[in-house]
Parts: structure tokens; sequence; C-alpha cells
């Protein structure tokens, strides 16, 4: 069997484009992270400073554990700061300087996270049966370019498997919205 048999390509016809500008380097997205790391760490260790770092007459205070644990993620983030700034080996250097994301790959990221963070913010007020479907439904609609009825069907049977198993199966509590009260379910 030839692998052409075995395969299944499908083709993207919004996949990115090759000649895309860069928004940022590997280097660049490493020194925000770790800067981002080492302010996470300052507020940390403040914060476990002020609740008691010390040792008490009965043994560590609450914040003992924590702030050096803090110290210890400052210091690794510090010394991986550095470490984007001098770069020994070409190798690594090169490693740095490659795009992390151009345009239209954050184009496509966004895509899925700004309606995954509305989803988030709809399940408060929609709960999370109704936003479930709205979020697969529209997902297949706009990004998988699926017909209509499709979306329709598979988000309704989605919603319905979760209701089924979390709310009779497992009667796990979830956010349910106003058609849920209006349904009485």
């Amino acid at each position: 069997m030839s692998p052409s048999d075995s395969e299944i390509v499908v083709e993207d016809p919004g996949e990115p484009a090759e000649d895309s500008p860069a928004l940022a380097t590997n280097r660049s997205v490493e020194r925000v992270a770790y800067v981002a790391l080492v302010a996470l760490a300052l507020l940390l260790g403040y914060d476990n400073w002020k609740s008691g770092m010390g040792w008490a007459s009965d043994g560590p205070q609450r914040g003992y554990l924590p702030f050096y644990l803090s110290l210890i993620l400052g210091g690794a983030a510090l010394w991986g700061l550095a470490g984007t700034f001098v770069a020994r080996r070409p190798a690594a250097a090169r490693s740095l300087d490659r795009t992390f994301i151009t345009r239209a790959q954050l184009r496509r990221v966004l895509q899925v996270f700004l309606p995954t963070l509305l989803f988030v913010a709809a399940t408060q007020w929609l709960g999370i049966y109704v936003a479930s479907l709205l979020l697969v439904a529209l997902f297949m609609r706009f990004i998988g370019r699926i017909a209509w009825w499709k979306c329709l069907v598979t988000s309704l049977v989605f919603a319905g498997v979760m209701f089924v198993v979390f709310d009779v199966a497992f009667d796990v509590i979830m956010p349910k919205g106003p058609i849920e009260a209006l349904l009485g379910v």
C-alpha cells in the first residue's frame, strides 16, 4: 500500500501565509515570560514575608516554605533572563532569534482564544449547557466551515450528553442559566 493510500490529507484554506510578518521572536517572548515570573516571585515573596516567613517557637510560620519557594522561583527566572542576554553558542543564539509567532498565526490563536474567553463569561449568565451549545455550534460553523444543520445537531447532542452525564448520572452542580430555569431543570 502506498503512503498516499493510507493517509488522509486535509487542505486548510485558512492556513497562515508563509510570508506573514513576524510579531515576536523566541528571545522577546522568553524575556517577557521571565520578567513576569520575577514579578510573580516578588509578589509572592512579599506576601509571605508579611504573613510570617520566620521560625516561631512552635515551628515554621505559615509563610516560611512559600517564601523560600518564591526565592527559588525568582532566582531561576533571573538566571533564565540572563541567559537570553548572553548566548554562548551560535546555535543557541539562532534559536532565540527565530520567529515565535507571525501575524497570521496570532490571528488563528485569537480565533480560538477570544470565543473561549467569551464562553467562560457567557457561562455565568447563560449556564454551562447553553454556552457550550453556542460555542460548539459557532466553532464548527465559522472555524470548521461545516453546514449549519450539522453544527446544530452536533451541539444539541453534545449539550444533551453533558446534561445527562453531569446532572443526571453524577449529580454534579453545574452553572445553570435562565433557559434551564424556564424548563425546570
